[in-house]
């Protein structure tokens, strides 16, 4: 054995053999990256390892035979012979060491990044509408069942997202295919329309006891059949098992490299534990989409009797509750849900923290985070993106709105909600060109959406174009109630920023009568803010203004209502009462809430009208302004700034609201205009620039201002005296 391996060593077979290995190695490891990148077949890796395989007998051999040299491949000499001189020496060992170590390294590179299997699941995110199974059994009990077990399975594929069948039911309808029903002809419509990749159609029948479920994935545009599988169940209770098998089976037929069968069946089981959970829920979706919120809860609270570890059935629970005001109850159900976060699949608990965290504590950095890690882990999930655009919007992060938004329409471009937000957030980012367009898109999917008008009314304003602001929303008007209702409160809006005071008193009293008629707290008591807003200005009796305020506090609260009522308080002297709004909105938790409550404080600083003040009310109003940078933070800042004695600075915040008077649109980021906020800017503008020498600026800005506003109201009057002083 020794004279063997002495003259291997000879030989230098171990040599040829490691370096041999070594390169094999690496272009294995290689091979397995870079292949799937280029959408190679299998066989490929397959066959370069069976010829790693085979080619290591055969370099021993010719290793054994032959020989390297300075003059050349030549015939290995017997051992008795004069030796010939190999290449290398010593060198070459150091080198065959060399080959295998990086090829160790590159190993294990590859094993800790995860880097193979990177590779391998970067797949093109897919769109998916599930149409109703063709239930074939008679047994009522799987009807509108197994179409939800199947889309909560598919999803837990990072690259795959499930259209919202309740939305594609009302798109159904609309389209007149269908008045409840999604078959797979309707379904295919709704997915060309709203640009879905895929449809899914199942069956299930029943054949001695057991049940055979077949679903295809079918091309809505060709209706080609992409791919195609079927699973049996045993009996009745085992039928949910196989439609998460089934999942399985339509994930790795679409590409999901990643699929771990093990976890599938533990872990990522369906958080209905029976098909009467399923279907109760599946109806309590449907209802609450809908905003049937009361007939919902019954649902959800039967899906609990079958399953009292159904998380997602107290998450509905809960926001059903929210949306009836009965905010208590919701609280209770959320605690629930959150207790049942471990039975949930991970992007259902995601899903869900998202929502209490946006939703409940309005907490909007962790639903950020929450939101990030959603979109990080399902990159095609148009919910996260959905989600976390909204937070990044609620966070006053326009730009990254829009992003998010953009990538929300790369995956639904047909998305009417989607593409409608996306003019939103980029009306809000001052970018009302964009808006513009973007809202001309979603008038030609879907003439009777309300909200495209919006950024149509808020351009023409900033242009100057109060005809064209009222044309936009006379067009609102015929976009059902809560499209009337906006519309009423644009045109109240427009009448005060043209100085029609008296007819945004007659508008917002119309609009009092449209919501109590329409039994909506929310647009009642907005518009009832808005009433006392067009009372003060058109120089009602105190006593009446502070009633409305009164009436419309009662009605309900939120920071769209209690701002105003705080600032018109101010107005009327009553700092007591503009103080306990401070304080209410300074305990909260959300930094929107304790940023206006700072923003009160500042400006009861500044009632004192003296220096010392004026600085303490800067100081409150930053300290504000840290907490969240609101528009009509910078603006009263400025006044602040004005009225303390420092003109520049003033100017500088003025400026920042001019350039992002986008954001004054709808102050309190609900989509209900706010724009009359901009009206008065030029003239605090013409006082600062006036304060400063800027004379032919400061006398635009004043002429600008003058030009809209009734005689007699005092601004309008210091305004006309500060251009005859000019």
């Amino acid at each position: 054995m020794m004279r063997l391996i002495r003259e291997l060593r000879r030989r230098e077979v171990f040599r040829a053999t490691g370096l041999y290995v070594g390169v094999a190695w690496i272009f294995i490891e290689a091979a397995s990256v870079f292949l799937p990148a280029f959408d190679a077949p299998d066989w490929v890796l397959r066959a370069l390892i069976i010829a790693a395989v085979v080619g290591l007998p055969i370099t021993i051999v010719l290793a054994w035979i032959f020989d390297i040299t300075e003059d050349g491949i030549e015939v290995q000499a017997d051992a008795d012979e004069t030796a010939v001189v190999p290449i290398g020496g010593r060198r070459m060992d150091f080198v065959v060491i060399g080959v295998l170590s990086v090829a160790l390294v590159f190993s294990v590179y590859l094993n800790v990044t995860g880097g193979r299997s990177a590779v391998v699941n970067e797949v093109e995110p897919i769109s998916v509408l599930i149409a109703d199974f063709a239930n074939k059994t008679g047994d009522t009990l799987f009807d509108g069942t197994l179409e939800q077990a199947l889309q909560i399975g598919i999803e837990s594929a990072p690259f795959i997202t499930g259209y919202r069948r309740d939305t594609a039911k009302q798109l159904a309808a609309d389209m007149q295919q269908a008045s409840s029903g999604l078959d797979e002809k309707t379904a295919r419509l709704v997915a060309v329309r709203e640009g879905v990749k895929l449809v899914m159609a199942g069956s299930i029948e029943e054949e001695g006891g057991r049940y055979k479920l077949y679903v295809r994935a079918i091309d809505p545009k060709r209706g080609e059949v992409l791919a195609s599988v079927e699973v049996s169940a045993k009996d009745k209770l085992d039928v949910l098992t196989a439609v998460g098998t089934l999942s399985g089976d339509l994930r790795e037929e679409l590409g999901d490299k990643g699929l771990d069968r093990e976890k599938l069946v533990t872990a990522e089981t369906f958080t209905a534990k029976n098909l009467e959970a399923a279907q109760a829920y599946s109806r309590a979706q449907s209802l609450q989409y809908q905003g049937k919120y009361e007939e919902a809860m019954v649902y959800y609270q039967e899906a609990l009797e079958y399953d009292p570890d159904f998380g997602r059935a107290y998450s509905g629970l809960a926001l059903s509750a929210d949306a009836l005001g009965r905010t208590e109850e919701s609280g209770e159900y959320w605690k629930k849900a959150l207790a049942n976060l471990g039975v949930m699949t991970e992007r259902e608990r995601l899903r869900t923290l998202g929502l209490y965290y946006s939703v409940v504590t309005r907490n909007y950095a962790k639903a950020i985070e929450t939101y990030e890690q959603l979109v990080s882990k399902y990159p095609a999930d148009d919910a996260a993106h959905n989600g976390l655009a909204v937070q990044y919007f609620f966070a006053l992060d326009f730009d990254s709105a829009l992003k998010q938004g953009a990538r929300l329409l790369d995956i639904y471009p047909n998305s009417v909600m989607g593409r409608s937000n996306y003019a939103l957030y980029a009306m809000y980012a001052t970018d009302f060109e964009t808006a513009v367009q973007e809202a001309a898109r979603v008038r030609e999917l879907d003439p009777g959406y309300f909200k495209a008008w919006l950024p149509v009314a808020i351009k023409a304003m900033s242009d100057g174009d109060i005809g064209g602001a009222i044309e936009a929303y006379e067009e609102m008007q015929s976009a059902g109630v809560r499209g009337a209702m906006t519309s009423q409160l644009g045109l109240a809006d427009t009448a005060i920023y043209a100085g029609d005071f008296a007819g945004a008193v007659d508008l917002f009293a119309e609009g009092v009568a449209m919501a109590e008629a329409a039994g909506s707290q929310y647009y009642l008591a907005t518009m009832q803010i808005g009433l006392a807003e067009a009372l003060s200005l058109a120089g009602a009796e105190q006593a009446e203004v502070a009633g409305m305020i009164d009436e419309a506090l009662e009605t309900s609260g939120g920071l769209s209502r209690e701002v105003p009522a705080a600032l018109l308080f101010l107005e009327l002297g009553d700092v007591d009462v503009a103080g306990a709004i401070a304080a209410k909105l300074s305990a909260a938790l959300q930094h929107q809430s304790r940023a206006y409550g700072a923003l009160i404080k500042g400006l009861i600083e500044l009632q004192k009208e003296d220096q010392a003040a004026a600085v303490a009310a800067i100081d409150q109003i930053s300290a504000g302004l840290e907490q969240a940078d609101l528009w009509l933070l910078r603006f009263y800042r400025g006044i602040a700034y004005l009225e303390a004695g420092f003109a520049a600075e003033a100017l500088d915040e003025f400026t920042a609201c001019y350039d992002r008077r986008g954001e004054a649109s709808a102050l309190f980021l609900d989509d209900l205009p706010t724009y009359r906020y901009v009206a008065v800017l030029p003239y605090w503008q013409g006082r600062a620039q006036q304060e400063l020498g800027m004379m032919h600026d400061a006398k635009q800005n004043l002429m600008t201002f003058v030009a809209r506003r009734p005689e007699g109201e005092p601004l309008a009057e210091d305004a006309r005296q500060r251009l005859q002083s000019n």
